[in-house]
């Protein structure tokens, strides 16, 4: 399991120390779990499981896919999860406050106006690439 452990850590980009904050353990718990000498308790495997959306049969075990299939639904949810997490004051939470009170006109243009800004984005992504 400590292979593992140190994969899906490694997968995240993360050092042992921001792996353990996003646990809420220490970094040495962390230290002693890639090294064999200590197993995670069910607690913690369930928590890196759901935080990292790895599948608790290939954590344990290794068998099968390491990730669970996501949804947009299950992104969106994750992705909301942590922006009600932030400061009320955060430009997150403000902006997405401020398209609740969108009107169905205005989604209409907001659709809109992102359809240009992507079209553009895409034709300088292509001018890059062939000069």
């Amino acid at each position: 399991m400590r292979d593992r452990i140190k994969t899906i850590r490694k997968n995240a980009g993360m050092t042992q120390q921001q792996f353990a904050e996003k646990l809420g353990v220490s970094r040495n718990t962390i230290a002693t779990y890639e090294t064999s000498v200590r197993v995670p308790i069910d607690a913690i495997i369930i928590s890196m499981c759901r935080e990292f959306g790895v599948r608790e049969e290939w954590l344990r075990t290794g068998k099968g896919a390491m990730y669970r299939e996501t949804t947009p639904d299950l992104e969106l949810s994750k992705w909301f999860g942590q922006i009600l997490k932030e400061e009320d004051t955060s430009f997150k939470k403000r902006f997405f406050l401020a398209l609740t009170s969108l009107k169905e006109e205005e989604w209409r243009s907001l659709e809109h106006l992102t359809g240009i800004l992507f079209s553009e984005s895409e034709n300088k992504s292509e001018n890059r690439e062939n000069p």
